[in-house]
């Protein structure tokens, strides 16, 4: 990590960036956007017998303005991607965003023309989570994925995405 001990003086060294990435990585607070089946998954995933509390992420927040991690779980439709959008912009940085399961990624089995094919079009996704729906130990598996992310400064997210969002016909 960067951080050094310097014996005999009994006093540490460190970057100040590593000590605050070190710091959201362990207590990044999620924001859920669960449409369907995929968000029952997730709902289990933060209950007791997963316990996602363990890595930090107890305190689910449902205001964007507190949340730094975005979870899209499940289907999103046209008429939901400017609302995905506007969570996603309220959002402060630095952010992080999870795609959870097939409908969220690539569409999934909905190939027609309500459905969003993949919230990248709409958002940038720093982490996808395969399946339908994806297993919890996916998406805590995906979890310390993003830590790592936090860990190294790293994220899609962190860099500015031009405003492209598909427009909906009324």
């Amino acid at each position: 990590m960067g951080v050094e001990l310097i014996r005999g003086d009994n006093f540490v060294t460190a970057r100040l960036a590593d000590v605050v990435n070190w710091a959201r990585k362990s207590s990044l607070w999620p924001f859920p956007f669960g449409t369907a089946c995929c968000g029952i998954e997730m709902m289990s995933t933060l209950a007791s017998r997963y316990d996602m509390a363990r890595f930090g992420a107890e305190a689910v927040r449902f205001s964007p303005r507190q949340a730094d991690l975005l979870i899209v779980a499940g289907t999103i439709c046209n008429k939901m991607a400017p609302v995905l959008k506007r969570i996603y912009d309220q959002m402060s940085q630095p952010k992080w965003v999870i795609a959870m399961g097939a409908c969220a990624s690539c569409g999934g089995i909905f190939d027609n023309y309500t459905v969003v094919q993949g919230i990248d079009q709409i958002i940038p996704v720093d982490m996808y989570v395969p399946g339908c729906p994806p297993s919890p130990q996916a998406l805590m598996y995906s979890f310390t994925k993003i830590q790592g992310l936090v860990q190294s400064g790293q994220g899609l997210s962190l860099d500015p995405m031009p405003e492209a969002v598909p427009s909906v016909p009324v």
